[in-house]
C-alpha cells in the first residue's frame, strides 16, 4: 500500500488490487477518522480528502496501518437486480461472442459480480465479474440517450444505467430497478464492494 499526496488537501492510496481497495474504503466509511471529510475510491486507489484541521504527514502514515475488515459487505446479501433480456444490442453482443442468446443471457445472469466503482454518473456502478466469454467492445457510435434502467456490457464490466444519459456500452436488456433515488438515504443503491446478481425475467 502506497500514500500519495494529491494536491494539498487529499491524498490517494495505491491499493494494489481492487479488494483492498473495498476494505479500505469500508474501514474509512465505518470509522471515519478525524479530518477526512470524503472519501473516493476506485479500482485500485482510494482518495481520501480531508480539510483544513487534518495533518496530512500523520494521517498518511496512518492509513497503512488501519484494520482493514475481511470483507467490505460482510454478511450482506448481493442485491438482485431483473432484468427482462430484449437490448437492442443482444443479437449483435450473440454475433461477436459466438453465443446463442440463451446462452448469453445464460452466462450474463449466472456471473457474481462486485461493484468495483461508481462513476460516469451518479449512482453508475461498474460491475466487476463478467464471464471473460462476453468482454466485447464499446460500441463504435454512442447512443444519444440511453433510457435508465438499461443493462449492458463493455470490456470487463457490466452495469445498468441509473438515468437517462448518452452511453456507448451495449445493451443486453432492461431492469425496472431504481439505482439512482434522491429521496433514498444514500441516494445510490449500489457502492463499492456491494454484490450484485442479475435475474432474468419474463417481458410482462
Amino acid at each position: 500500500m502506497r500514500v500519495l499526496r494529491a494536491g494539498d488537501a487529499a491524498l490517494l492510496v495505491e491499493t494494489g488490487d481492487l479488494a483492498t481497495a473495498h476494505r479500505l474504503n469500508a474501514a474509512l466509511r465505518d470509522t471515519p477518522l478525524p479530518g477526512v471529510v470524503d472519501v473516493v475510491p476506485g479500482e485500485q486507489t482510494v482518495l481520501v480528502v480531508a480539510d483544513a484541521s487534518a495533518d496530512l504527514d500523520r494521517l498518511a502514515a496512518r492509513l497503512p496501518r488501519l484494520p482493514l475488515p475481511g470483507d467490505a459487505e460482510g454478511d450482506a446479501d448481493p442485491v438482485e437486480i431483473p432484468v427482462v433480456y430484449d437490448g437492442a444490442d443482444l443479437d449483435e453482443v450473440a454475433d461477436l461472442t459466438g453465443l446463442s442468446r440463451d446462452e448469453l443471457v445464460r452466462r450474463h445472469s449466472a456471473a457474481s459480480y462486485t461493484v468495483a466503482y461508481l462513476g460516469f454518473s451518479p449512482g453508475f456502478g461498474y460491475l466487476s465479474g463478467l464471464d471473460p466469454a462476453l468482454h466485447v467492445a464499446r460500441r463504435e457510435s454512442p447512443r444519444t440517450a440511453v433510457p435508465a434502467g438499461s443493462v449492458a456490457i463493455a470490456g470487463p464490466y457490466a452495469a445498468v444505467y441509473p438515468s437517462r444519459s448518452p452511453g456507448g456500452w451495449r445493451l443486453l436488456g432492461h431492469s425496472g430497478l431504481r439505482l439512482w433515488d434522491v429521496s433514498r438515504d444514500p441516494p445510490s443503491l449500489l457502492r463499492p464492494g456491494t454484490r450484485v446478481r442479475f435475474v432474468a425475467k419474463e417481458r410482462p
